[in-house]
């Protein structure tokens, strides 16, 4: 198991925003695609818990990872896990006790995101288009160390492209409340 602290600062924009942004910093070749397959009890609990767990299939990688809420930032925990062993989870649910979660999980959304990544200033900016349940929405987020930092490099960065800032619901609710919708 991997472990580390993820340090995020994102907001929604528009999908003229993301085109020009891809454009600007020359990323039109570097697009790739990701799907993030979420899971949670029966009755939610994970939610609730405002934890978060999926798979992440990137190509023939998979990987499992749980999110949860810390002082600054999230935990992030992960487990790499092979296509098969992907594909029955994703078929039959599986005891989360592997990556420290007492419960029986099953899949409750998906979400795939056509994602490009660059360096900036102290930390990486990532252009996303992600697609749910016939939506489609765009928005930046920018992964850093430093808190402190890090807001500041992302304020100036919106004040310079004249973004708006927009607050953004994390991709696994925005999924989540789309496949309840569309049940």
């Amino acid at each position: 198991m991997e472990k580390n602290r993820e340090i995020e600062f994102k907001t929604l924009i528009t999908k003229e925003q993301y085109d020009n942004l891809i454009l600007e910093f020359g990323l039109d070749n570097n697009v790739f695609s990701q799907t993030n397959y979420y899971f949670d009890t029966d009755d939610t609990k994970l939610i609730s818990e405002q934890t978060v767990l999926r798979i992440r299939q990137k190509g023939n990688n998979y990987k499992i990872t749980k999110k949860t809420r810390a002082e600054v930032g999230a935990d992030e925990t992960h487990i790499l896990i092979s296509k098969e062993k992907a594909l029955d989870i994703l078929e039959n649910g599986f005891d989360a006790s592997i990556i420290g979660l007492p419960y029986f999980v099953h899949k409750i959304a998906e979400l795939t995101t056509q994602r490009v990544s660059t360096p900036y200033k102290n930390g990486t900016l990532f252009f996303d288009k992600s697609e749910y349940y016939g939506n489609t929405d765009y928005e930046i987020e920018y992964e850093v160390d430093d808190v402190k930092e890090g807001t500041l490099d992302f304020i100036n960065f919106l004040n310079e492209h004249e973004i708006v800032y927009k607050e953004s619901i994390r991709k696994s609710k925005r999924a989540y409340d789309s496949a309840k919708l569309n049940k």
